[in-house]
């Protein structure tokens, strides 16, 4: 399953790709995201991991989160665990005047019996997806 979203936030283009980048910000605009706690120190980069729980539809599940790209442009993490494997991918443009132009793709892979949810979990991550625009648009101003 994925699901897709293309947006321009008030942000420079670095100060949004290192918030992001840094994934225990998901509780800030992940409304899934209960707690995302680093497992490493250091500079954020590739390699850096996190202990994250998520609840949807009142279903909890952690994963273990790794920033497996970083560039200029570009941020990946993905997140495993014994039912799931969660790939963001989000790359970042120029839009001019302080505005970065955000694609932000998700793609969520359900293993075993699990993936007999894949259905039903298409409709409620649509759903979140508009909710993950909104919540990195707003907190990208404060930036």
């Amino acid at each position: 399953m994925q699901i897709t979203r293309t947006f321009v936030v008030e942000a420079e283009l670095p100060a949004i790709r290192d918030y992001l980048a840094d994934f225990s910000h998901a509780t800030e605009w992940d409304p899934g995201t209960e707690r995302c706690e680093r497992r490493d120190a250091g500079d954020v980069r590739v390699g850096s991991t996190w202990d994250n729980t998520s609840k949807l539809a009142g279903i909890s599940t952690e994963l273990v989160y790794e920033l497996v790209e970083l560039t200029p442009t570009s941020v990946v993490l993905r997140g495993e665990n014994d039912t799931a494997t969660a790939e963001d991918h989000l790359t970042f443009a120029e839009a001019g005047a302080g505005r970065t132009q955000v694609t932000y793709q998700a793609t969520i892979t359900f293993n075993g019996v699990a993936k007999l949810a894949d259905p039903a979990a298409k409709l409620l991550f649509t759903k979140v997806a508009g909710e993950v625009v909104e919540n990195i648009t707003n907190v990208a101003r404060t930036l």
